[in-house]
């Protein structure tokens, strides 16, 4: 079950590749606890609205864009600061790098794909973005939501999203193997479909080095530290590159 993506480079060119190893029985204990807790805690939690991960005085100020990243409680960074949460540290990473871009903090806990899909085009009109990173689906899986569902909601919101003329970057998820081979093999399978059937940016797998691992997830189990959330950036990073050339080509 191994597979590789291409590591996309600054300069939109294929690299090396990215491995993704397969889960080991101990990882797949900690992460089906941590999914547990996903829901447990993302349910409890009341969604805030969307702030700036890097907040200039205006849009003027910002001369590349807005990036907006949208998901449930893995985006809104439940139980870190809030300049800990993955948008924060993708923000801080792009400036350090030259790249002017706003990054927008849209994250709701709890959220599944039918709440993602009910906002959108509030969050297209009201934020604006260029690119917009979508990661939902976690929710969904914890809920037994069939997976036809969860693809006709992911099918929206990438056609909402591709109308607006925004690059798109699709984050996949993964339910551990515990939760039955024919629900896990089409609930895995519905993101890389669809990221094909609209050749979208993908990275395939949100918690891709950090799901099983303790040392990068809170006590729950699931939600990942300040630390966990750096391994995130270091693996979505290029696939936000992507996006920047892409967006960059489409002016």
């Amino acid at each position: 079950m191994s597979e590789t993506v291409p590591k996309i480079q600054r300069n939109g060119k294929k690299g090396s590749t990215i491995k993704h190893r397969t889960w080991s029985p101990i990882a797949n204990v900690l992460v089906t606890l941590a999914l547990a807790a996903l829901l447990l805690h993302g349910c409890n939690t009341e969604p805030e609205l969307p702030q700036p991960a890097v907040a200039p005085d205006n849009r003027a100020a910002v001369s590349e864009g807005i990036i907006v990243a949208v998901g449930d409680s893995l985006t809104a960074g439940l139980g870190v600061d809030e300049d800990q949460a993955y948008p924060a540290q993708l923000a801080a990473k792009l400036m350090e790098d030259g790249f002017a871009f706003q990054v927008v903090n849209a994250g709701v806990s709890g959220e599944t794909s039918s709440g993602a899909r009910s906002r959108i085009e509030w969050i297209i009109s009201s934020l604006q973005p260029d690119i917009l990173i979508l990661e939902t689906g976690a929710n969904d899986g914890l809920r037994g939501v069939d997976p036809d569902v969860l693809a006709a909601n992911l099918d929206h919101l990438i056609r909402e999203i591709k109308k607006n003329n925004i690059q798109l970057v699709l984050v996949g998820m993964r339910m551990p193997p515990n939760l039955g081979p024919r629900y896990v093999q089409a609930f895995d399978a519905v993101y890389p479909q669809l990221a094909a059937k609209y050749q979208t940016i993908f990275m395939p797998f949100f918690l891709d080095g950090v799901a099983g691992h303790p040392e990068l997830n809170q006590p729950d189990n699931m939600h990942p530290t300040a630390l966990g959330y750096q391994r995130i950036v270091k693996n979505l990073y290029p696939y936000v590159l992507q996006a920047i050339t892409a967006q960059r080509r489409s002016e």
